[in-house]
């Protein structure tokens, strides 16, 4: 995988409900490129986050159907990526101690 691929896979943390109950198993749920695959989405968070990943769990998110008066809209696709660390490592995406 090539170095600047590397810093492209990772878009965001997705911080939601779900997500935050998720970091409670040492999870860490991130948006992540709608081509990138299981091997580059761990490469990535290992290198940049300096931790060592026990495995990876991805889905596609559809895009939900939306109105604007009369025409009709869907918004794009796009897929999260569930990250579980092994024990004794952590990523701490919202900066609290």
């Amino acid at each position: 995988m090539k170095e600047e691929r590397i810093y492209q896979v990772l878009l965001a943390p997705h911080v939601t409900e779900k997500a935050s109950l998720a970091s409670s198993g040492n999870q860490v749920v991130f948006k992540v490129l709608k081509d990138s695959n299981k091997l580059e989405i761990k490469k990535s968070v290992e290198r940049l986050f300096e931790v060592k990943v026990k495995s990876v769990t991805t889905s596609v998110v559809k895009g939900k159907a939306k109105r604007h008066g009369k025409s009709l809209g869907v918004r794009s696709d796009w897929k999260k990526a569930y990250v579980t660390l092994h024990e004794g490592f952590d990523i701490n995406l919202l900066g609290a101690e």
